[in-house]
């Protein structure tokens, strides 16, 4: 997985992530959040990976329905990013303010 450039930028993220959460003093509760946040980002992640591999292999040229399982898998990464950012935004606002 780390030879995609998403992966590399989340890993880098991860590793803020969990050094601000150390730096601010988070709660046992903030980081179970923190964590559940972060797992299922880098799951949607590998299953989106997994996916787009798996769709290349079978369907070396363009495909209509090929596309759209690409987009749906990215879409879902997006909804799992987004909601890791309203977590955090929740977790760690308040230790800014």
């Amino acid at each position: 997985m780390f030879s995609e450039l998403s992966i590399r930028i989340l890993a880098a993220a991860t590793a803020l992530t969990i050094g601000a959460g150390a730096c601010f003093s988070i709660s046992a509760l903030e980081w179970c959040a923190v964590l559940l946040a972060l797992a299922l980002v880098w799951a949607a992640e590998g299953l989106n990976t997994a996916l787009e591999r798996l769709t290349d292999l079978v369907s070396p040229g363009f495909h209509p329905l090929a596309g759209k399982a690409k987009d749906i898998a990215a879409g879902a990464v997006l909804l799992a990013t987004v909601g890791a950012f309203l977590t955090g935004l929740f977790v760690f606002l308040p230790h800014l303010v």
